[in-house]
């Protein structure tokens, strides 16, 4: 992935242009502006109302750089735009609503998408997180909140050279996002990837 992830940052240096490449059983999508590349793919499952994908994105500029995952938007191709749920809005529910079982669900189906990019190492991603969060906790069910905490892609900023990655959910009533492309917008410009059809997936 790592060797994947160089060979996108060399061939769209010259300009804007989506890659798009299959890595672990996912279908990616990764676009480079001014140095800073973002990258997404569907995971193959939804978990109560809602649709993720995962994102990962590198710093290459000297300038730092803030994500949000309310910079992350789905437009369909019927002109409907859907915004991404706060990371702390969707783990509060999941603590409310869901129970041990969903996240361990949700927490398994991220590691085992990350598991296909086992060689881009993120420098503030998920396992970092994972880590802080699990330390400071010793009840189980709190540690199944933090791991979801920590799987969430939150507001973070990369300065050059770091690189994070973090799950994006959309509200969808349980329903597959459908036909349309993702958005991110940030101090980098706007990344604008192709249009596509979602993955229907499974509901946890």
């Amino acid at each position: 992935m790592l060797r994947v992830f160089c060979m996108v940052l060399a061939t769209v240096a010259g300009g804007a242009q989506v890659i798009e490449f299959e890595s672990g059983g996912l279908k990616y999508q990764t676009l480079t502006r001014n140095s800073v590349t973002v990258m997404f793919a569907h995971l193959p499952a939804r978990v109560h109302e809602y649709a993720i994908i995962q994102v990962a994105v590198s710093n290459g500029a000297q300038a730092p750089v803030i994500i949000r995952p309310e910079d992350v938007t789905f437009e369909r191709s019927d002109g409907a735009i859907l915004k991404a749920t706060p990371a702390r809005a969707v783990v509060n529910e999941l603590i409310e609503k869901g129970n041990r079982g969903d996240v361990i669900k949700l927490v398994s189906t991220y590691e085992g998408a990350l598991f296909g990019m086992t060689k881009f190492r993120p420098t503030n991603g998920y396992e970092a997180r994972r880590q802080q969060y699990l330390a400071e906790v010793a009840s189980t069910k709190i540690k199944a909140a933090a791991a979801a905490s920590a799987i969430a892609l939150v507001q973070t900023k990369l300065a050059g050279g770091q690189s994070t990655d973090g799950a994006v959910f959309f509200s969808t009533e349980g329903k597959p996002l459908g036909a349309g492309r993702v958005v991110m917008r940030n101090s980098s410009g706007e990344f604008s990837f192709n249009p596509e059809e979602a993955e229907t997936g499974k509901r946890f």
